[in-house]
């Protein structure tokens, strides 16, 4: 039995389609904003702040491992419903918390390491959806463009005080936009173009010192669409430390686009 702890994006139900696939026995931790997955009969509707809950779940159905596995987006902590270990654990969520929607996760696992219970890797059932190194399109980065990929990746390895921050947009050479607790695509809107340029990339790396079983950069067809809108050649990610989803209709959609795909 495999513990799935879902929240946000597409990711979750990729990986639930293959673990239907391969009958696999599992059961859902839905943690996601709308409950997606309540009309599973194996998810179970649990706040964030119910640990007693969730690991209760979890050892009454002899899950020793979990899978983590779309966005959890921070809740507003004055509203949560806590039991017992909620009470126990959740100043340490809350100071985590300060760091970005990631840390919060990464102090979950701690708290699950703690009650004897391993984390896996989000990509175990699903390694076709992570791209090696590599070009993927037709359009291939030109001089310019590998001068804005080569800043980027510098402006990435340097940020300190924005932890949370896995994207960057270059532009001739010159930083636009840094992802904030937003997200890329909240970063993408404020640089909305007028009109596609074709100019410019957004490089998605991990994050320094991130646990790299959980919360990888992730892009699919409306990441393309919204830098298309921001005006942006191309998208560049690390080879196997990336979540790419709906592979073929991105791959058609940057050809038709004259924009380029790097895996480095």
């Amino acid at each position: 039995m495999i513990g799935l702890i879902f929240g946000e994006t597409r990711f979750p139900f990729e990986i639930l389609k293959k673990i239907k696939r391969e009958k696999i026995k599992y059961l859902i931790i839905d943690l996601s904003k709308k409950k997606k997955f309540k009309r599973n009969k194996h998810s179970h509707n649990v706040s964030i702040g119910q640990f007693g809950k969730i690991i209760k779940i979890l050892k009454e159905n002899r899950c020793k491992k979990v899978l983590f596995a779309g966005k959890v987006i921070k809740p507003n902590f004055s509203k949560l419903k806590l039991d017992i270990k909620g009470i126990y654990y959740m100043p340490r969520i809350i100071k985590k918390s300060k760091l970005g929607d990631a840390a919060i996760l990464k102090e979950i696992i701690k708290i699950l390491k703690q009650e004897k219970i391993d984390t896996i890797n989000s990509l175990t059932f699903n390694p076709e959806l992570t791209l090696k190194k590599g070009n993927y399109s037709r359009t291939k980065p030109n001089k310019e463009d590998k001068i804005d990929i080569k800043k980027a990746i510098t402006a990435l390895s340097k940020i300190g005080k924005y932890n949370f921050s896995q994207g960057v947009v270059v532009k001739g050479a010159k930083i636009i936009s840094i992802e904030g607790s937003g997200g890329t695509e909240q970063m993408l809107k404020k640089i909305k173009s007028k009109k596609f340029i074709k100019k410019g990339v957004l490089v998605k790396l991990p994050k320094k010192k991130q646990d790299l079983r959980i919360d990888l950069p992730t892009v699919g067809l409306r990441t393309f669409v919204q830098c298309k809108l921001s005006g942006l050649k191309g998208i560049v990610l690390k080879s196997k430390q990336n979540v790419f989803l709906e592979k073929k209709k991105c791959i058609n959609f940057a050809n038709k686009s004259s924009m380029f795909i790097k895996i480095i």
